[in-house]
């Protein structure tokens, strides 16, 4: 008994890589941010579809970080930065591949 508690600690402790984690980094090192907010209905269905994976993108939260998004002058959500330019709205991950060079 104690050892099937343990094995189910274990696996339900153990993270499985996420489907689309090498892509989300890439974004992330090559210094593509997602301005948004956490109420932003467009921003919740940019994070659903890097799924878990999501964890890895530079994210600001303009809600929290008001000054950031002006300065670069985020107006309305999500907006993407990738190398200096700014890109509103939902992109699907051709656009964010073709935009920042990295690989799906």
């Amino acid at each position: 008994m104690i050892l099937l508690v343990s094995m189910l600690l274990l696996v339900g402790c153990s993270s499985a890589p996420g489907r689309y984690d090498d892509f989300a980094k890439c974004l992330t090192n090559d210094s593509v941010i997602m301005y948004g907010t956490t109420w932003c209905v467009h921003c919740q269905a940019q994070k659903a579809l890097f799924e878990d994976s999501f964890q890895y993108i530079n994210f600001v939260d303009c809600d929290k970080n008001p000054q950031r998004c002006t300065d670069v002058g985020v107006q309305g959500y999500p907006t993407w930065n990738i190398n200096g330019a700014n890109y509103p709205g939902e992109l699907n991950f051709y656009n964010l591949s073709k935009l920042s060079g990295c690989n799906i």
